[in-house]
């Protein structure tokens, strides 16, 4: 047996048994990921996969119990390559960063810049996408720390906790009827078309549910995943836009667009930062999660991580 085969045992699962996808991102070819997995359970004396031809079909019930194996092995691995880069690098190295629009945007420039300073040899990956992708890179281990409104409580693979809390606001053109209003009603917004997040994004459940919950129908004239883009068809007039409130952080008083509270119709939202459960951090993986909240202390971090029980209450 030997890592070759457990990684392609493992791809070939994430490219839906598709051998010549496999085969590309593994830059090999087809036969040799065929014969490396046949090879790998000839060894094992059980059939991984169920075939059809030449065709792998499903993941047999050893099979899965195979691949459990071979993600902790490979795991393992990685961590042990953390481990010889933390202390024969010491502080360099390239800290991967996957996380939302809004909050690379407006939450993370200051924590990132901050940590820059502190460890001038750490670079910086960024990627940015819907949180169900934020965690399938944290699963992948294309990033080292996820930091999302939706979706990471929901997988068991990944420690999460709960970063900061925000509300929605109200963004319209200076001289709207809505700034006139002394308190926003869900009412006053169903009349108006509205600007604001794709269902996956920032919230965006929330507010669908408190509209249904009084049985109203929000008019939604258009989806974004990025606050910018919200924000610019607002000026255009296209509607109310309903975004994050830290996304008019740069926004002055007296400007074009006004920010109305509308935290007491869809209830505050919680940022969760989370991390590959069982991975090894290292030193400025743990800085730059202190930098995004001061709640998150090195302590708690390793706390979770070691797989005691952490509640939010503590935070």
């Amino acid at each position: 047996m030997n890592l070759h085969q457990f990684r392609f045992v493992q791809e070939a699962v994430r490219r839906k048994l598709n051998l010549t996808d496999t085969a590309k991102a593994l830059h090999t070819s087809q036969p040799g990921v065929s014969k490396a997995i046949l090879e790998l359970e000839g060894e094992l004396g059980v059939d991984i996969f169920a075939r059809h031809g030449k065709r792998l079909r499903r993941v047999t019930e050893p099979g899965h119990e195979v691949l459990k194996a071979i993600d902790v092995i490979l795991r393992e691995v990685g961590n042990l390559k953390r481990i010889g880069d933390e202390y024969s690098k010491q502080d360099a190295g390239t800290l991967s960063i996957a996380t939302t629009h809004t909050q690379a945007r407006y939450v993370l420039p200051e924590p990132v810049a901050a940590l820059r300073k502190r460890f001038p040899k750490v670079n910086v990956s960024l990627h940015q996408g819907t949180p169900d992708q934020v965690a399938q890179m944290l699963l992948d281990e294309a990033a080292d720390i996820g930091l999302a409104t939706e979706s990471l409580a929901g997988y068991t693979e990944l420690v999460t906790l709960p970063c900061y809390e925000w509300n929605h606001v109200a963004v319209v053109p200076a001289g709207h009827a809505l700034t006139k209003l002394e308190r926003i009603s869900l009412e006053d917004l169903a009349i108006e078309p509205l600007v604001t997040y794709h269902p996956s994004f920032a919230g965006r459940a929330r507010v669908d549910q408190a509209f249904a919950l009084r049985q109203l129908k929000p008019n939604v004239v258009l989806e974004a995943i990025d606050s910018d883009v919200i924000k610019t068809y607002v000026r255009l007039g296209l509607g109310v836009g309903i975004i994050a409130e830290m996304a008019m952080r740069d926004d002055p008083p007296g400007g074009e667009l006004v920010a109305r509270p509308i935290g007491h119709l869809f209830g505050q939202n919680v940022a969760r930062v989370a991390f590959k459960r069982g991975a090894y951090l290292r030193s400025y993986v743990y800085t730059f999660a202190e930098l995004i909240s001061t709640r998150l202390s090195r302590v708690l971090v390793q706390r979770a991580m070691s797989g005691e029980a952490v509640s939010d209450y503590e935070l």
